[in-house]
């Protein structure tokens, strides 16, 4: 629905597994104001099938949800799935920016297990001092173009001249994050003499997925980040306690931990939505739609005339629980900061009692994140988009981008 008209707006995409999501925001006095916004409930694999007819699939998808919800700009923020991105923390000493590529690259095949000649390589120096000149921070690498959306010469980058040849229109910045912005500057408890480096690679092949798919749809990619910079966006914005992010989709759980706005550890796993509700209707011997609405209503909370759904639901749920005190454990092991909350997010964060549920047994403070809480909006349309919120916080953060 189109909602304000704007001279300057970009629109976030965010292409899921069993939908694609389109919020367009409007620069409005340096605040984010909402245009419109629109989703499909539809599968896509971007990662698989035949690529051609796939791609050009989900470009009409695009262009029909842009379509319907009157959106205004082809200016476009996208998002690479967790579950294809490696991405974590190396400490390198100081040493000039010329060797500092060569050095990452190196360490990075220590990590990667795939050829890295097959992966674009991107970074940021979370604790890189002050530059003599100016006093902005200093970024090494993870430029994929510039404002104008030409691919810089001069640069250092970690991946250049495939870069280039991956897109002739160019991507704008980073497959991590914004390559422009001020980077936080902290202490590591490891080591304050070497650099802490964000390292992320991506497949060259998914980029130019995207890229192609974007082109087929006639769009203007400004940029193409990973959904743990969005979600951080949208959910937490200037706020430095470290937070856990956990976004539970329909056929997939993405866990990530922001450390003072920068995400430095993701995990991805193959279970969501659509598996607890294939376990209610398997357990209940109920049809899916029956199992849908059982979820929605009862979720963990015991109450009711079907108190065993709870249970199949907690049973449900372990695989993703696992895995988040798994992270809890890989993150403690660094020897940082702890957690001070997690943020629940995605189409499946809406179960009944889920927060509740968690912090007890995490022993820590659990929330649903608003991501409208930072975007400026009619307040006639508060119970839909609260409603619809946690499915749709990705593309607003990839959407606030440039505000």
């Amino acid at each position: 629905m189109k909602l304000f008209s704007s001279a300057t707006s970009y629109l976030g995409i965010d292409i899921g597994t069993s939908s694609i999501k389109m919020v367009e925001l409007e620069n409005y006095k340096d605040q984010a104001r909402l245009k419109t916004y629109g989703y499909a409930e539809v599968s896509t694999n971007v990662l698989r099938g035949n690529i051609e007819r796939n791609n050009q699939l989900v470009a009409d998808y695009i262009n029909n949800i842009a379509r319907k919800s009157q959106a205004q700009t082809r200016q476009v923020v996208a998002a690479l799935p967790t579950f294809s991105v490696f991405n974590f923390i190396i400490n390198l000493p100081p040493m000039p920016k010329k060797d500092l590529a060569s050095a990452i690259k190196w360490e990075a095949k220590k990590f990667i297990p795939v050829p890295i000649e097959e992966m674009i390589l991107d970074w940021k120096i979370l604790n890189k001092k002050k530059v003599d000149s100016g006093g902005k921070k200093d970024l090494v690498g993870g430029i994929l173009g510039n404002k104008d959306g030409k691919t810089p010469q001069n640069e250092a980058s970690s991946d250049q001249s495939s870069i280039d040849n991956l897109s002739d229109n160019g991507a704008k910045d980073m497959v991590a994050g914004k390559a422009d912005s001020e980077v936080l500057e902290y202490k590591s408890k490891q080591s304050d003499k070497n650099y802490r480096i964000l390292l992320t690679a991506a497949p060259k092949n998914l980029v130019a997925r995207y890229i192609d798919i974007f082109k087929r749809a006639k769009f203007n990619l400004l940029s193409l980040e990973t959904e743990a910079f969005a979600l951080s966006r949208s959910l937490i914005g200037n706020d430095l306690s470290t937070v856990m992010i956990v976004d539970i989709g329909a056929t997939n759980a993405d866990i990530c931990i922001i450390e003072q706005g920068v995400p430095i550890l993701n995990r991805g796993i193959d279970t969501g939505g659509e598996f607890i509700t294939k376990t209610i209707m398997n357990s209940l011997n109920v049809n899916q739609e029956r199992a849908e609405q059982f979820k929605r209503d009862f979720g963990l909370s015991d109450i009711g005339g079907y108190k065993n759904v709870p249970d199949v639901i907690q049973k449900s749920l372990n695989s993703i629980i696992n895995e988040i005190k798994y992270v809890f454990e890989i993150y403690q092991k660094q020897g940082t900061v702890k957690i001070d909350k997690i943020v629940l997010t995605g189409g499946s964060s809406f179960l009944p009692n889920l927060p509740n549920y968690l912090s007890e047994l995490l022993d820590l403070p659990v929330v649903i994140g608003d991501p409208w809480d930072r975007v400026i909006y009619p307040l006639d349309l508060k119970p839909i988009l609260q409603e619809i919120g946690p499915r749709m916080s990705a593309a607003i953060g990839l959407a606030m981008r440039d505000i």
